[in-house]
């Protein structure tokens, strides 16, 4: 028990030394003018010649978004996506460290599917983890969160301490939302087009109207 919170503590305490450091030498190695983007994973789903492609821009820590998963998210997969008509991409925004720590676990896999599964869960437990004070509290909720997903501790733990990775991973997203005018979340690209948040009926009715149907 003692190994287990030391190393908890642990990373508490590298998280919120590196927070501020890692967007800020990150945000020094992007220039916008060079759209030069860091080659990150992305994570996708249905068919990438689906006739409409949808980029979700979205944070693990906005309350809007945790809303769009829970309500309209489901009704999108179900119906647009499962049936080929839209190939659907996540990309992270980062407001705050919690927001990108929750992002690092969701992608430790590397995995597409184990991805979508742990963010499920990140956003359905978000009022829990990402409130819950300090920063060993809100280490500890996104832990719990990863082993809800079927990952071991040290697992984790590896994910969340790689600053490199971090660092990769703020240039990345500060280079896709400069070019893509990303202001607030949850905001969509539909083909090219930027798109704030909305109800499922507003999505479909948009969707619709470019499938033609």
């Amino acid at each position: 028990m003692t190994t287990m919170i030391t190393r908890r503590a642990s990373l508490a305490l590298i998280a919120g030394a590196t927070t501020s450091a890692t967007f800020a030498r990150a945000a020094e190695n992007t220039d916008p003018e060079e759209s030069t983007v860091p080659t990150v994973q992305e994570f996708t789903l249905g068919d990438e010649n689906a006739p409409i492609k949808v980029v979700e821009y979205s944070s693990f820590t906005c309350p809007h978004c945790a809303n769009f998963h829970r309500d309209v998210f489901p009704l999108l997969e179900t119906n647009f996506i499962n049936t080929g008509k839209i190939f659907f991409i996540y990309r992270p925004v980062y407001f705050d460290g919690p927001g990108l720590w929750a992002d690092m676990l969701a992608r430790c896999t590397g995995d597409s599917d184990k991805f979508f599964e742990i963010s499920d869960i990140l956003f359905k437990r978000q009022a829990e983890w990402s409130r819950a004070g300090s920063q060993a509290a809100v280490s500890d909720g996104i832990i719990s969160v990863g082993k809800q997903a079927g990952l071991d501790e040290e697992t984790i733990v590896a994910c969340l301490q790689d600053n490199d990775n971090a660092q990769l991973l703020v240039a990345d997203f500060q280079a896709n939302a400069e070019r893509d005018n990303i202001r607030s979340t949850p905001s969509f690209l539909i083909d090219g087009e930027l798109t704030q948040n909305m109800s499922y009926e507003d999505f479909a009715k948009i969707l619709n109207d470019k499938l033609g149907e």
